[in-house]
């Protein structure tokens, strides 16, 4: 990397750096309220039901390929 590269690196990470609590706070604000908001979500259904759960490394662990 050329030396004005690295500058422009530093100070893109630098103002990162700055404004990661605040989009954490964002983050954190929105996902309480949309809770509080949306307590009975009737529309929610998961993929696959909790007992047929697959995980990739137990796969791995019984020697079976993983596609």
């Amino acid at each position: 990397m050329t030396p004005n590269q690295r500058l422009w690196q530093g100070r893109f990470e630098t103002l990162i750096g700055l404004a990661a609590p605040a989009l954490d706070l964002l983050l954190t604000t929105g996902n309480r309220a949309s809770k509080l908001l949306l307590a009975d979500d009737d529309d929610y259904y998961p993929i696959r039901p909790a007992a047929e759960a697959f995980e990739l490394d137990e796969a791995g662990k019984r020697g079976r390929p993983v596609d």
